[in-house]
Parts: structure tokens; sequence; C-alpha cells
């Protein structure tokens, strides 16, 4: 993971990537604790949240460069591959020679390296931009390790003690929130993602061709190289 890491920053033309969802947020006159200078008074008990919307982060640590998506469905495989490609449309100008990228992940049950569907979008994302893609997870018990996951604490802590009573208040406390004197680019999503979204055998075995998965890494280190380029020099290993 470390060399790989290294490799990437060393390597001009990688893009290092860090993707990864936050908990859901409740919506509502709730109770928060924690202090404000202004007067709340909110509810005593935490009663059916009027609504929900779940953070979707992805950074890039070489550039302390943050993207928030607010997602009001459920976070699924199909949601964190339509945040992938909503970004990628966003920045591809800026980077039009960087098409190896280096993702770096938590195994979670979204974004696991043996979830057919997201292995799908993922391979999908890779074709529709002409990229090489590493994946890179973390093991267990290591989260703090996904750059990512360093600025969800800045952004539970920036709006501590006040209400997130609507959308527009928690979207507001995430393009307020600053990081190394940055703040974050910060969008809504409101396409409904499914669950329960299934392959058939032949569709997987299909996806699972496309991938190279490195030796006694199987699940942790996953390479999806577009057929049109030789792999990046940067990956041997």
């Amino acid at each position: 993971m470390i060399r790989s890491t290294q490799a990437a920053d060393a390597a001009p033309d990688v893009l290092r990537v860090s993707l990864d969802a936050q908990a859901t947020v409740t919506m509502g006159p709730l109770a928060r604790g924690g202090k404000s200078r202004a007067h709340v008074a909110a509810a005593d008990h935490d009663f059916a949240p009027a609504a929900t919307v779940t953070p979707v982060g992805l950074c890039l640590p070489t550039w302390d460069e943050r993207f928030l998506y607010g997602v009001t469905s459920k976070v699924t495989s199909d949601c964190l591959g339509e945040g992938l490609t909503q970004w990628g449309e966003s920045v591809r100008e800026r980077f039009p020679h960087s098409t190896p990228l280096v993702i770096k992940l938590e195994n979670g049950p979204e974004h696991q390296s043996r979830r057919p569907q997201c292995m799908q979008r993922i391979v999908d994302f890779v074709h529709q931009y002409h990229l090489h893609v590493r994946l890179v997870y973390s093991p267990p018990y290591h989260s703090t390790d996904t750059p990512v996951e360093r600025c969800w604490g800045i952004l539970e802590h920036h709006g501590h003690g006040a209400w997130r009573d609507s959308l527009e208040a928690v979207l507001g406390f995430a393009r307020t929130m600053t990081w190394k004197g940055l703040q974050p680019g910060v969008e809504l999503v409101t396409t409904t993602s499914h669950t329960g979204v299934t392959l058939t055998k032949e569709a997987m075995d299909h996806v699972e061709a496309q991938l190279k998965r490195l030796a006694h890494l199987g699940k942790w280190f996953v390479d999806i190289v577009c057929p049109d380029y030789p792999p990046p020099a940067a990956w041997d290993t």
C-alpha cells in the first residue's frame, strides 16, 4: 500500500485519489450536543428525521483538494460509481494526461473488490475515459489511513451545536469548512440508487476477466487497465 502511494506520488502522470462515504446525517430540530453562540432550542428526543443525506467524499491528497457529494439516496455501488464519474467529468480538462489513477478505498460493503456491481461500474469508468485504475484497499481497522477520512472530523465539528434542519444547512456547513485553507467543491446528488442489484454469472465472469489481482493480495490490490494502452511503468510490482 505504501509502495503504491509513493510510486503514484513520484510519477508525474499518475493521479492519486481517495474515495469514501461518511455516516448518514439526519435532518431536523434534533439534539446534537456541542456549543453554539446563538440560541438554539432543539428537541430533547431524536424522533423520525425529516430527511437524511450521506456525504460521499473524494480527495486529491497531492493537491489538498476535497470534493463532497450530498447523496439523498442510499449509498450503493451504483451511487459511488456515479460520484466517481461526476468527479471525472469535473476534472478531466485539468488532468488530460493523467490517465493512470490510484484510488484508495476502505474495504466497505459498497465498494469492496469482491462486489461485482462495484467492479462493473469502475470497469465502465475505465473504458469511458480510457484510464488505468489501481484500487488500493485499507486493511481492517486502518480507516484513518484513507486520506478522505481526515476531513470528516472537520466537517462534523464545523457545525457542532447548530441545527441541521435542512439540506441547505447541511450543504452550507460543508461548503464553508476548510482544509489547509481550501474549501471543498460541494454538490447535491438526488439520483435514486437501488439496492439488491445483481449480475448474471456470465456478466460476473466478464467483469472478473478485466481485473488483474495482485498475487496473494487479491482483494486488496486490483488493476483495471484500458485495453487501448499498456500498463504504466509506475505500477510494476
